[in-house]
This record gives C-alpha cells, structure tokens and sequence, in this order.
C-alpha cells in the first residue's frame, strides 16, 4: 500500500483539502506546460468539492475536464455523472469538457473515449473515490478486467449494469492521484483495504503517486475493525 494518507477532521474538511490540492496541481502543470488535464471521480461524494472548486479563481481556460467512468444512461438522465458535475457549475467553467459518450451505447463510448484520452495521458491528476465494496470508478470486485485504458462494463453489480470505465493502467498514468474517502459506510471496505485485501480502489492506489483524503470518523470507525498497523498522516496545511 504505497499511497499517502491524509485525515481531515469531516467530509467538508476533504473537499476543502481536495480543492486545495487540485488548485496547487493546476498551477504547477499550466507553468510546466500550459494545461491542466484532471480526471473527475463521479457519484455523488465529489460534489460538494466541485461546488467550491467551482467558485474557486483558477485559470480555467487552460482546464480539460475527462471522466474516469459514466453509467450508460441518457445525458439528461440525474444519475448521469457529466450532468451532475454540470449541475455544480464546474464543467462551464474549463477550456475543455470531455464527457464519455455513453448515451452512444457502452462498447461504441468506449472507442471513441479510447481516442479522446489517447492524447490527454499522461493525466496531470486523477481523481478517485470509494463505494462500499471497495470499488472505483467502474472497476468492481471479483470481476476481470481487459488489459485496455477504457472498456465497456456490461455486468456491474449495482444498476445500471451498462458502463464504461477507465482501467487500471489509464487511472495509475497520471502525475498526481487523489482519493476521497468520507463516510461512515464507507469504513467496512476501508478497513479490508487497509488490511490488505485485494480491492479494485487498493490495485488502482497501489502507486506512491497516490494520496488519500480520509475522513477522521470513517477512519477510525476502520481502524476499529483493522488490526492494521498502517498510519495516516493528519491534514498538510
């Protein structure tokens, strides 16, 4: 478990963190060269940091926006991931907004999301968060997954059953991961993945360009079921 770990006092502590962070990456990447391509984790624990990231004074013409998995739904559907992170007012904000086309079908949005990104890696960050399973973006556990940076997924486990998702490989090849971790239903998975299972969010943070942004309750709520001997770091102002 290479990743670094960070503990925030809540989830609002997290998304300020992770503002700041993302904030800090934006800058260092648009001097070194002149964009900023950032990953965005869907559901709805990012939303909160969107919101801020939103309001935020960033040089958002130099911003591409990418997706690291979308459910193949309409595009006005509410549990479209594109929509959402519209609804926050950050996709108006960038240069770039690159939605995956799901709405096409799963197999077609992946092609075309293949070529889309071909171009964008190495990412300058990637953002990830947790389900309760332990799974990440659209990687579900005891699944195999094709050894390709996007793929359709046609058996997910929760609904809808149609996605299309980053892999491993494309996730991990960015300068800069972040993971957010908030929520007390979120210790169960966090405690096995401290505790070494074999988790998609622990093979795709398994590099120590990885950072975890962990609530303090759903962290020790884990550590209570992990006899891990795995520390966190408390928040870098």
């Amino acid at each position: 478990m290479r990743a670094v770990w960070q503990t925030e006092a809540d989830a609002a502590a997290v998304a300020d963190a992770a503002c700041r962070l993302i904030g800090i990456a934006a800058r260092a990447a648009i001097r070194e060269h002149g964009e900023f391509r950032l990953v965005l984790a869907g559901g709805s624990s990012p939303l909160a940091m969107y919101r801020r990231l939103a309001v935020s004074d960033q040089e958002w013409a130099r911003w591409s926006l990418y997706y690291g998995d979308e459910r193949c739904v309409p595009a006005d559907h509410p549990q479209r991931n594109s929509l959402q992170v519209a609804q926050t007012g950050l996709a108006a904000r960038v240069g770039r907004h690159h939605p995956i086309p799901t709405e096409r079908g799963a197999k077609q949005a992946a092609s075309e999301y293949q070529s889309c990104i071909r171009a964008a890696q190495p990412f300058d960050m990637v953002l990830l968060g947790m389900g309760d399973d332990g799974h990440t973006a659209s990687l579900f556990p005891a699944r195999d997954w094709p050894q390709e940076d996007v793929f359709a997924v046609i058996d997910a486990p929760k609904p809808p059953p149609e996605r299309v998702t980053l892999g491993i490989a494309a996730l991990q090849n960015c300068h800069t991961m972040l993971v957010l971790v908030t929520g007390s239903g979120k210790a169960g998975a966090l405690a096995r993945w401290r505790d070494g299972a074999d988790l998609p969010i622990a093979r795709v943070c398994d590099v120590a360009h990885a950072r975890v942004l962990v609530e303090r309750k759903c962290l020790t709520f884990a550590d209570n079921q992990s006899d891990t001997g795995t520390q966190a770091i408390e928040s870098v102002q």
